[in-house]
């Protein structure tokens, strides 16, 4: 019988580097990986066009999983339930005041990431206080 191949890791340098690329602008490729990872990651970037070696596949394998677990509970899930959270009130408030339009804030993913850009930008004591606000509800 014949055995099967087991299949190739289909990664190129390209690949890697806007996997890099996504992990930095997430913020996690220095808070997940250590300094070898790093080291490893981009050598391989730089030197390897196309991954022929099982070992540094399964290596890289690796390190890639690590920084998908990371990359999905963080600041950005977080952020994105709170931007929610104020389009559900300003909605409401909104809807309150007789604007029949409002009822798709909620839901609108535009809208939602506008609110989550403006909390951002907001200086420290608005905040806290548009936190008061958001608990009392």
């Amino acid at each position: 019988m014949i055995e099967p191949r087991p299949a190739r890791l289909l990664l190129s340098g390209k690949e890697l580097a806007r996997i890099r690329a996504m992990a930095i602008r997430r913020g996690i490729w220095f808070k997940t990986l250590s300094k070898t990872e790093r080291a490893l990651f981009g050598l391989t970037i730089g030197i390897v066009r196309r991954i022929r070696s099982s070992v540094l596949g399964r290596v890289l394998v690796s390190i890639i999983a690590k920084l998908q677990v990371n990359s999905k509970d963080g600041r950005a899930t977080s952020l994105h339930s709170l931007g929610r959270t104020i389009a559900e009130k300003m909605s409401m408030i909104a809807q309150a005041w007789g604007n029949t339009s409002a009822v798709n804030w909620s839901v609108d993913r535009e809208f939602i990431r506008f609110l989550e850009v403006m909390y951002l930008n907001t200086p420290l004591t608005s905040t806290a206080n548009s936190a008061l606000l958001l608990k009392r509800g």
